[in-house]
């Protein structure tokens, strides 16, 4: 009979309400009263906190800085780009009134609130700021001299989700949104093409996540946009997240809501924008992405704690001495730095029992356990996330706090490596119609790469046919050896990558 792990049932048994329980034993979120909504708690915040940190510092080393814009988009904004708006129309929530009245009902005696107070205009909670960033950018732009303008923000935006997940599917959700303005087509598809860069490398360099780079098919475009770049993960169940979008909006965004200047030859121009993004949804893909049967496995950039050191004290006599141990140690990594952030140690001298299994489910990436006889052999016990949950070494406590951010490194490297096998090992080439087609009856069956010169109507028809989504162009795919269309015949370099996805 197998083991028994901590996380019931495991991935292979249910992958869905197998990651629902991850969540639950880290103790990462949880349903809202609000239907559609979760509650973020302090050990998954932390790990957003994180990510937050650190995706702001290279956002402003491009020269971005950050603004705030209003929750409330006046309904009117919406109406002026018509695509844009209509691409999010059933995701949309309105607020209608200004004003709440406490009225009695006879028969039952209770109070009810009736909303009152019509707003002349109605207002959509944000799904996307695009269209009020840009009302802001018509006033702050005059002249060319006044570009480029490089505007981030951090906020909360709502699209109304009927089939909700925690963190990858949620009506309410945490991102951060980029807005640019350029003078230029060349230097706005420079930009959507930089920050593109800077999301495949932040996932893969501070969450281990190995992603495919590439163009969405005009289908799958931001509504609006003229290009639209992503960056595609694999998980653990074969299946697609988009972890990261980067759109050209060329000027269809700024004739809209005149975004325009002064030229350089005195003539009035719009605008070239560009719009940027990922969520708390790079949570949910760093779970699927890493986590095991025993519960969550944090790459160690973005763990709440990267070190947890938990005091073994069977006596009481030994107790005050062990915790003093634990202290110290603590104090002396955390003037250790790793990529340049000092170390997060967090000591866990609560007296209850199952504190080891619980920073397992947790995921945090080192576990130190110190008990009396490591006072003597000054030696700690090192156990490691990425390894078995029953594998510990002993090892010299000076020698570990000389090599931590090493052990730290090989950890996310790892975690990496692994990763990337996995994605590798489950994408498949294929150019045959009927083998295509065999592909997608199989429960788990991953991606396929495939000549394609096809139209938008027969990518629309594979995808409803086999609930697919071309995921993206790859951007290194596009220039291959010719070959015949998939569904054409006709030869092509292109190379379309396929896939199911949440």
């Amino acid at each position: 009979m197998p083991p028994k792990t901590a996380i019931q049932p495991t991935r292979s048994e249910d992958f869905p309400e197998w990651y629902q329980q991850v969540i639950k034993a880290a103790d990462l979120a949880e349903n809202s009263e609000t239907r559609g909504c979760m509650v973020i708690k302090p050990w998954g915040y932390g790990i957003w906190e994180q990510i937050q940190q650190q995706l702001d510092q290279r956002f402003k080393r491009t020269g971005v800085q950050n603004a705030y814009f209003p929750l409330l988009i006046p309904l009117s904004y919406l109406e002026k780009e018509a695509e844009h708006a209509e691409g999010f129309a059933t995701e949309c929530a309105v607020v209608t009134h200004h004003r709440l009245e406490a009225h009695k009902d006879e028969e039952t005696g209770k109070t009810k609130m009736i909303p009152t107070g019509e707003l002349a205009e109605p207002y959509v909670i944000r799904p996307t700021s695009e269209t009020i960033i840009g009302a802001a950018f018509s006033r702050w732009v005059q002249s060319y001299r006044d570009l480029p303008l490089l505007i981030n923000q951090w906020a909360n935006v709502m699209r109304w989700e009927m089939r909700p997940r925690l963190f990858l599917r949620t009506a309410e959700f945490l991102w951060q949104e980029g807005h640019t303005a350029h003078e230029t087509k060349e230097e706005a598809v420079e930009e959507t093409r930089m920050i593109h860069r800077l999301y495949e490398e932040f996932l893969r360099d501070n969450l281990a996540i190995p992603v495919i780079p590439g163009e969405k098919t005009e289908n799958e475009r931001f509504p609006g946009a003229d290009m639209t770049l992503t960056v595609e993960a694999m998980v653990q169940d074969k299946k697609a997240i988009q972890a990261g979008t980067s759109h050209y909006l060329a000027q269809n965004f700024s004739k809209a809501q005149d975004i325009s200047f002064t030229g350089r030859e005195g003539k009035i121009e719009h605008a070239h924008t560009t719009s940027w993004g990922v969520s708390t949804r790079l949570i949910g893909t760093l779970i699927m992405a890493h986590s095991d049967d025993d519960g969550l496995v944090c790459p160690p950039r973005v763990a709440t704690q990267q070190i947890v050191i938990i005091p073994v004290t069977p006596k009481a006599d030994t107790r005050d001495a062990v915790l003093d141990a634990c202290e110290a140690l603590a104090e002396t990594l955390r003037g250790h730095r790793f990529h340049n952030e000092p170390l997060r140690v967090h000591v866990d001298s609560r007296d209850i029992p199952g504190k080891k299994w619980e920073w397992v489910k947790k995921g945090a990436p080192i576990r130190i356990e110190i008990g009396p006889r490591d006072l003597e052999s000054r030696k700690v016990c090192l156990q490691r996330r990425d390894q078995a949950s029953n594998e510990k070494a002993f090892v010299d406590k000076e020698e570990f706090i000389q090599n931590v951010t090493d052990i730290l490194q090989d950890i996310h490297d790892n975690l990496l490596s692994a990763a990337t096998s996995f994605r590798d090992e489950n994408i498949a080439e294929c150019a045959d119609l009927e083998a295509f087609h065999k592909h997608w009856e199989q429960d788990n069956p991953g991606w396929l790469l495939t000549p394609w010169a096809g139209s938008s109507d027969q990518e629309d028809v594979l995808s409803k046919e086999h609930k697919i989504t071309v995921r993206c162009l790859p951007l290194d795919k596009q220039d291959e050896a010719e070959a015949p269309c998939l569904v054409t015949g006709e030869p092509t370099k292109a190379r379309a990558l396929w896939g199911r996805s949440y």
